[in-house]
């Protein structure tokens, strides 16, 4: 899609063509692929699922030194041309902070937000433990030799891209929380997101990298100033962001209801729960009290 600032960006649809119009915000290092797995619960319940790519990342053309609040007036956009005067988001992992950005700063149109397994705010006050080993690493370099890490995505692509043959996926799932290796040890769940992280790398590293830095910046605005009803989904055996920092920005949002859920990770949550938590983003407000 052509907009007017010269982006084009990627979309992808699924679900119902003809159904509540959502917003999927993809994870990272992911792409519009991603939104696919909530395809099928989305057309039971009669939903359409369009889910961009972000600048730099897959069939998107790069949008060099983007914040985080330069997101909104691309969504505006998309809806605009779709036709789209209100509509809601679902966002997994390192979409959250897109998806709350836009609660922030389009709140005529954002219905409800739903987080899944979000990415918290990021700042010098974070406590590391609470993050995936990964992510403490990635951060550290971020803060102290960010030109050092650009170059070791930019070294990275090649690798990363390579397609796994189907027998180490088995000995993958071993590094993988336990929590977690049940709901990817399906092969159409291994094709589907190998599929899914390659489309992320497609236009070379730089795209990668600049979502990933963006995690690391002043989201640019204050939770306390979202009115727009927010619904967290968070498991309490995830991995990758503890859920008490899902909690703790929870407390920070004026209207949010949460889902913490035991036993689930980072990876299973949204996908044995994709039903229940669509039936959460369309659920009577009177009908999300009661539960």
């Amino acid at each position: 899609m052509p907009l007017p600032s010269g982006l084009q960006i990627a979309v992808a649809e699924d679900g119902d063509p003809d159904g509540i119009p959502v917003f999927f915000f993809h994870g990272w290092p992911a792409s519009r692929l991603q939104g696919a797995g909530f395809g099928p619960a989305a057309r039971q319940l009669g939903l359409r699922i369009v889910s961009p790519d972000r600048p730099g990342i897959g069939l998107s053309s790069y949008q060099p030194k983007r914040a985080l609040l330069d997101w909104p007036p691309v969504v505006r956009e998309i809806a605009r041309q779709l036709g789209f005067d209100r509509f809601r988001i679902l966002a997994v992992s390192g979409g959250g902070p897109y998806a709350l950005a836009c609660a922030y700063a389009l709140p005529e149109l954002v219905e409800r937000v739903v987080v899944v397994s979000g990415a918290p705010p990021l700042g010098p006050d974070v406590d590391p433990k609470a993050l995936l080993p990964v992510y403490r690493w990635l951060l550290a370099i971020h803060r102290h030799q960010p030109a050092v890490l650009r170059q070791l995505f930019h070294l990275a692509r090649p690798f990363a891209t390579l397609r796994p043959p189907r027998w180490i996926w088995p000995v993958i799932l071993r590094f993988v929380p336990k929590e977690d290796r049940e709901s990817l040890r399906d092969p159409a769940v291994f094709e589907g997101s190998f599929g899914c992280y390659k489309e992320a790398w497609r236009a070379g590293a730089h795209g990668v990298v600049s979502d990933a830095e963006i995690y690391g910046q002043s989201w640019g605005f204050a939770p306390q100033s979202i009115q727009v009803p927010v619904r967290l989904w968070h498991g309490k055996a995830d991995a990758s962001f503890s859920w008490h920092l899902a909690e703790a920005l929870a407390a920070a949002l004026p209207n949010c209801k949460t889902r913490f859920i035991e036993g689930e990770g980072h990876y299973s949550l949204p996908i044995r729960c994709s039903r229940a938590i669509l039936e959460d983003l369309i659920a009577p407000e009177a009908l999300i009290e009661k539960t």
